[in-house]
């Protein structure tokens, strides 16, 4: 995959997959620019990590919630680099419980960060992207395939994003903008990391979250990436509309 001459930008990108993503795309020829809604702390960590390497990224900080930080991260992309190729919707939240158990603050946050954030960070693309002829990758979920159990509302605001690709990918086919979604499965991110340290018994807590990969381990944010960069890939020029599951076996 070369991405050379292309200018992406990927949210959420000071950590885990997002990070992972922008690593790699940068790598692969991209200009990045990395969005993080903690700016210049793990989003600047994330732009000096792809400038040491070699590649070119600059930070848009800013939630993706906010119209104003999405305007913004597209005219960076605009500005700094003159176009925008790709845009990688991998911004994120994941809050565990039931509907009866999550509190309605939560329940507001999910859908805001994980639907609302991926139909502004869209909107405020298309245009650039419909010049370009460029791809949208959407970041969803296995959970929102499979039932998880405690995940009710995170399924549910990952379901949304699956369903939106596909409409996403019939509305704009015909400008030639592709749209793809990756679902990822259970994946070692940072987050996920904090978690089994946090657990009352970590070890316990890491052997449950492997048991349930049939591969036996747990995905790593770099195997997330690849699938992502394959998702906006010119080698995919044939795919749109697509949900590309990356799950250790976790459907089958």
């Amino acid at each position: 995959m070369n991405f050379s001459g292309k200018t992406v930008v990927v949210t959420g990108a000071g950590a885990g997959i997002g990070r992972a993503t922008a690593l790699l795309l940068a790598r692969l020829g991209a200009s990045v620019v990395v969005n993080s809604r903690e700016g210049s702390g793990r989003g600047g960590d994330t732009v000096d990590r792809i400038v040491a390497d070699g590649g070119r990224a600059v930070l848009a900080a800013g939630d993706v919630e906010d119209s104003r930080a999405c305007d913004a991260a597209v005219e960076t992309a605009l500005s700094h680099f003159g176009r925008l190729d790709v845009l990688v919707n991998n911004a994120g939240l994941a809050v565990p419980g039931t509907v009866e158990t999550t509190p309605e603050d939560d329940v507001d946050r999910m859908l805001a960060v994980n639907v609302k954030g991926t139909v502004l960070m869209s909107r405020a693309a298309m245009p650039a992207l419909r010049e370009a002829g460029g791809v949208i990758v959407n970041v969803g979920s296995v959970a929102a395939i499979k039932g998880h159990k405690d995940r009710a509302v995170y399924a549910a605001s990952k379901g949304a994003v699956v369903a939106m690709t596909k409409s996403m990918a019939v509305d704009h086919v015909a400008e030639g903008v592709r749209v793809n979604c990756v679902c990822p499965g259970t994946t070692l991110t940072p987050a996920l990391e904090s978690k089994i340290r946090d657990a009352q018994d970590p070890v316990a807590m890491e052997a449950q979250l492997i048991g349930r990969q049939p591969l036996g381990r747990l995905g790593t944010p770099e195997e997330i990436a690849h699938a992502i960069a394959y998702a906006a890939s010119q080698e995919a020029a044939f795919m749109t509309g697509s949900v590309v599951v990356i799950d250790g076996g976790m459907t089958m």
